[in-house]
């Protein structure tokens, strides 16, 4: 029995003796990844202009919406949404037919009166003849019934004669009256005909406006912005059709909180970001501070004419209507730190940044970013002045490779 502990014993110190004799397989290290010809920078403070920011909508500064003055079927349209115009061009024709009779009839009694005035200028010529004659015999009538007078006084003539060279003198006045009054009522007629024909005119040039209604020009250059009829549909007066922009000046309608309404005034400039164009530089100058305050949002409307500073005229093209933008007012000085635009990883909604730290070691930190100065931003926290981080060749680096000159 002792004999077998003990064997049991051996083999047991023989195995514990034999495992201690072998060695412990040791898990390889990491492999740090190591990356060159990378761009660090080492964060510094720096004083910035501080600014108020307020959001926006871009608005043509002209806007024309067109509609019928008359009533009638779109017959043709020459233009579509997006097309560039000029002033003065045919946009859109409407049926003008109902028009063109109105102005054939007031044309029509235009030739009437006309004629009517030929037949009364004819009467007061005649009449006038006829008065010359008659104020010739009444002339003539008066002499002979002086002269009658003269020689009855003289016993010369009977008093038969002279009374009939007195009626003869009394009838070519009568006569002379007659054709005057004539006259005069033929005056009158002129002037109602004259009237008549003034009307008459007016009407028929409100006939050629109606038909040049029909007839839609456009009333500046600019870019087709909306279409809201098409061939065929009925205009009818007030009713839109087209809607014009001028797309050679734009602004900025910016919601500026009414707090901060002292500090803003017409001709200040302020610098525009127009999200959707990039990082294109646009100045901008208030030329209209709404004088109404919105009491839900405690913000009024400040209007910003639009300048693009620095880049091809072409792209000026670019900006429309209803794209949103963000207005900087200046408001003083501050001191910041800010790192560039191209530092910064993003995942997902999150931020970060590589940190190189002292064994050259990056690390990717998530920060928090505030207010952006063109191609720098500010940093909010997850930095300290004296750090370096990395701003270039961020697509060989991960996080842990160590960063060599």
């Amino acid at each position: 029995m002792k004999k077998t502990v003990s064997l049991l014993l051996l083999g047991v110190l023989a195995i514990a003796v034999s495992a201690c004799g072998k060695k412990e397989e040791a898990t390889p290290p990491e492999k740090i990844l190591a990356v060159k010809g990378v761009r660090e920078e080492t964060l510094k403070p720096s004083t910035r202009a501080d600014f108020y920011e307020a959001v926006g909508t871009v608005r043509s500064r002209t806007t024309s919406v067109l509609s019928s003055r008359v009533m009638g079927n779109v017959l043709a349209l020459h233009v579509q949404e997006g097309d560039s115009v000029k002033a003065g061009q045919l946009l859109i024709e409407i049926d003008d037919r109902p028009l063109q009779i109105q102005l054939r009839k007031a044309q029509a009694v235009l030739r009437e009166i006309q004629d009517r005035m030929d037949e009364v200028e004819r009467d007061i010529q005649a009449a006038e003849s006829s008065k010359a004659a008659a104020e010739a015999e009444q002339n003539l009538s008066l002499t002979t019934y002086h002269r009658y007078k003269t020689l009855l006084e003289k016993k010369s003539v009977s008093q038969q004669e002279f009374d009939q060279a007195e009626a003869r003198y009394r009838a070519r006045t009568a006569d002379l009256g007659r054709t005057r009054a004539q006259i005069q009522s033929y005056l009158a007629r002129r002037e109602q005909t004259l009237a008549k024909m003034e009307q008459a005119k007016a009407e028929i040039t409100q006939a050629e406006l109606s038909v040049s209604y029909a007839r839609i020009q456009s009333p500046i250059s600019g870019v087709v912005a909306a279409k809201q009829t098409e061939v065929g549909v009925l205009a009818t007066p007030g009713a839109s059709l087209l809607t014009i922009e001028d797309n050679a000046r734009y602004r900025l309608e910016a919601v500026v909180e009414e707090a901060m309404i002292g500090k803003i005034r017409p001709g200040q400039s302020v610098g525009v970001s127009i999200e959707a164009l990039g990082l294109m530089e646009w100045g901008g100058k208030v030329v209209e501070i709404s004088p109404v305050s919105d009491p839900g949002s405690r913000s009024l409307i400040v209007k910003i004419d639009l300048v693009l500073k620095e880049t091809k005229g072409h792209r000026q093209a670019l900006l429309r209507s209803g794209l949103f933008g963000k207005a900087r007012f200046l408001s003083g000085e501050r001191t910041i730190l800010s790192i560039p635009v191209k530092a910064i990883l993003l995942r997902g909604q999150l931020q970060g940044v590589y940190v190189v730290d002292a064994t050259n070691i990056a690390r990717l930190r998530l920060i928090q970013t505030g207010k952006s100065y063109g191609d720098r931003v500010e940093v909010l926290s997850g930095l300290r002045e004296g750090e370096r981080i990395l701003v270039e060749g961020l697509e060989r680096v991960q996080d842990g490779s160590r960063i060599e000159g």
